[in-house]
């Protein structure tokens, strides 16, 4: 692999310098700039005859086409949808286009993967991208004619001058497109989207070939010369320390070339004491653990468990909170005088990312340069990282990306990457560190769990006139002793139905617990949704009321909410409004798919409803269950309907994309749970860490998309939200029962 030259900031005659040497080719135009926008810069020539407009695009004199994709690739699908539209502008067939996965470096921009933001974040710059590389091709053959550049075309990676029959290819054109000036990216014409002829198309992965046949792709397949094997024991309690250690056994083992502790940080996201083991191969690495002996320092962690903070929540559950989120009108008021009045508790554990990859990362310490290869959802965090913990600048840290297997926000902490490198940095060789999978559960960098006490009331007539949300979360001390909730525990004071009930009130409390925690797929959302619109379709029966006309009523006849401003100082703009037409539309097209309200259910099948925002993405679903009368689930069929703007680049990733979610969705509904007792997680494989196996998954998705008027955004996290308790809710249509607890599998489902 080459070595990614990097630098904390480029100019541009930099960037142009070292990319022509990069590609042997002319290097004009586009690169992403800090503020992710397409920047022009001078024009430049370079050897082997190529025609490289920017930093993403090659044609080389044969007509072939590179792309360069700069994202990390997760399975999301974005190293093939985003080439797809510098392609799609471009006007090339795909089938001439290579896609080159770029190494780190600043003059992409942003290269991260999570929140579903690569699509979003770069779209509107990629087609500015191809658009601009087509323009001086066509300006090079009209120049080449005499003719004006208004009266040619293009199509199939050619050139095309109607009116005298003539045509030229690509390939032919680089020559003297590369003497050419920069076009502005503000104002090259870009393709009508009524012209695509690949955006919307369904495009199989680039890389699929590849990983079907098993090819090295992965950070796991990294393979450097002189390479050594390395794995890294950690307290098992969360933040423990090295005591001692039996290093002078452990290094007379067979395989085994080095051992020793290294001290670490207090960082639970950095580098985590612990004690290295260095052999011949992982096998030689991992047998020798089995026989290394710890004595550690647990520290504090260890008076934690869940039960414990479960309990201490149910205590104060009857008082008010540590924090009022948003307080509404007057809900005791409202409460006195309601018709029905509802309370429920809902509950949620820590869980696992458990990408099928587990964590690993090569890393090479060599002249004062640290080269590293990650699977990484944002590697520029890691290089950071690397920077401050072992005082290296950052301009001498070079990454290369490679493919993850899978991400699910876990590979957006950097903690396997500084540890590799610290290693590295003893080592005089490369080094690769891969973690088993009970290192991933144990060291994971967990969705926190949560607790919600609920009280809703309805009128009369069936309508929800008061909620109360007391919320109980898990966080960290930071500095000042402030406890934040840990990622994806913070619930917004706008989140739904916040805003549109008239007495509302919504309470947080934060509980300090020294666990490690991080984003999971549509942090937050993933679960706040579940208990939103269960307690949502309790209110409806509890008014006699139909799931879908409840939830219509209470969205109301605005087509747009406004955000609550922000305090003043607060960092950042304003939050984007609710847009209530959109998520009326999916509402009402997921309905009518399923032909909600038409058929009649025998006892134990029935089918439930539920909708989200998230993300930039309105999504709504309707899920279809049977339940025997042994209380076992099977998931006939879920209906989904999202809107993520006006194009759906390409509709075999984004249909895979709501397939996972919806998978995922049911796995952890079903089945999934840490358990965290004295400070550390106990079931620590698959064996005691079930998932969700294929004879469960359901036996049909429908992905259905409308398409409007808007930004086109992301597809990997909105599709999630709605799952569970579109599930739930049909469960309940099925037999009676609520599940009011993850994971369902701890409620009866039995019936007669």
């Amino acid at each position: 692999m080459k070595t990614a030259t990097l630098n904390n900031s480029i100019d541009r005659r930099d960037f142009i310098r070292l990319s022509a040497l990069a590609s042997g080719g002319l290097v004009l135009g586009f690169y992403i700039n800090s503020n992710g926008e397409a920047q022009a810069a001078e024009s430049a020539s370079g050897p082997g005859g190529s025609f490289a407009p920017n930093a993403f695009v090659r044609i080389a004199p044969d007509g072939k086409v590179t792309i360069v994709s700069k994202q990390p690739e997760i399975g999301q699908g974005i190293k093939t949808s985003l080439p797809m539209v510098i392609a799609e502008q471009l006007d090339v067939d795909w089938k001439d286009v290579t896609i080159e996965q770029a190494d780190v470096h600043d003059r992409y921009g942003s290269q991260s993967a999570g929140g579903s933001t690569s699509t979003p974040n770069n779209y509107e710059n990629f087609l500015r991208v191809g658009a601009a590389a087509r323009a001086m091709l066509v300006e090079a053959a009209a120049q080449t004619w005499g003719v004006p550049a208004a009266q040619c075309t293009t199509a199939s990676g050619t050139v095309t001058h109607s009116a005298s029959k003539r045509s030229l290819k690509y390939g032919a054109l680089v020559a003297k497109a590369a003497t050419l000036p920069v076009p502005d990216a503000a104002t090259v014409a870009l393709k009508d989207p009524k012209d695509y002829k690949l955006i919307g198309r369904r495009i199989t992965g680039v890389d699929n070939p590849k990983v079907v046949t098993g090819a090295s792709l992965f950070g796991i397949d990294v393979r450097v010369p002189g390479m050594v094997y390395a794995v890294y024991e950690k307290c098992p309690a969360f933040a423990g320390k090295v005591v001692s250690a039996n290093l002078d056994q452990v290094k007379a083992l067979p395989g085994v070339k080095d051992a020793f502790i290294i001290e670490g940080t207090s960082n639970l996201s950095g580098l985590k004491p612990g004690v290295a083991i260095i052999a011949d191969s992982t096998w030689s690495a991992l047998s020798a653990r089995k026989q290394l002996k710890v004595i550690w320092d647990e520290g504090k962690v260890a008076n934690t468990s869940w039960d414990k903070f479960v309990t201490e929540a149910k205590e104060l559950s009857t008082k008010p909170g540590a924090r009022v989120l948003r307080k509404d009108g007057d809900v005791d008021a409202a409460f006195k005088t309601a018709a029905k009045v509802i309370e429920a508790e809902y509950v949620y554990p820590f869980i696992s990312h458990l990408s099928l990859e587990p964590m690993n990362c090569t890393a090479h310490w060599n002249n004062g340069t640290m080269e590293v290869w990650a699977p990484s959802q944002n590697p520029a965090t890691g290089r950071a990282l690397i920077s401050t913990t072992l005082n290296i600048p950052q301009e001498k840290i070079n990454i290369h990306l490679t493919r993850s297997g899978g991400g699910f926000g876990r590979r957006l902490t950097p903690d396997f990457m500084i540890e590799v490198a610290a290693i590295a940095h003893k080592v005089n060789a490369p080094v690769k560190l891969t973690w088993n999978r009970e290192d991933d559960l144990r060291h994971d960098m967990m969705r926190p769990g949560g607790l919600h006490f609920l009280k809703g009331a309805v009128d009369a007539k069936g309508k929800v006139v008061a909620w109360k949300n007391n919320f109980f979360t898990f966080g960290n001390a930071g500095p000042g002793g402030l406890v934040s909730p840990g990622s994806g525990g913070a619930l917004s004071p706008d989140e739904f139905p916040g805003r549109w009930i008239s007495n509302y009130l919504a309470e947080q409390t934060v509980f300090d617990t020294g666990w490690p925690m991080g984003p999971w797929r549509a942090p937050g959302s993933c679960v706040f949704a579940w208990v939103i619109h269960s307690f949502i379709d309790e209110l409806a029966h509890a008014a006699g009321r139909d799931p879908l006309e409840f939830r219509l009523e209470i969205l109301g006849d605005k087509d747009e909410m406004a955000a609550t401003p922000p305090p003043a100082g607060a960092k950042g703009g304003p939050a984007a409004p609710y847009n209530v037409a959109r998520m009326r539309a999916v509402l009402k097209l997921a309905a009518e798919k399923a032909d909600w309200g038409k058929k009649k259910y025998p006892k134990g099948q029935g089918a439930g409803l539920a909708f989200h925002f998230s993300h930039r993405g309105y999504f709504a679903q309707v899920a279809e269950v049977t339940v025997s009368k042994e209380g076992q689930l099977k998931v006939d069929r879920v209906i989904s309907v999202g809107d993520v703007g006006s194009q759906i680049v390409n509709p075999s990733g984004a249909d895979n994309q709501v397939e996972g979610s919806i998978v995922d969705g049911l796995s952890v509904l079903m089945l999934q749970e840490l358990n965290i007792e004295r400070g550390r997680v106990t079931n620590v494989n698959l064996d005691e860490y079930p998932i969700l196996r294929i004879a469960d998954a359901p036996t049909k998705i429908e992905s259905h998309w409308l398409k409007t008027n808007n930004p086109v955004t992301g597809t990997g996290e909105p599709a999630i939200p709605p799952v569970a308790p579109a599930i739930c809710n049909a469960i309940f249509a099925a037999t009676g029962k609520r599940i009011r607890q993850f994971p369902a599998s701890r409620t009866d489902l039995r019936w007669s």
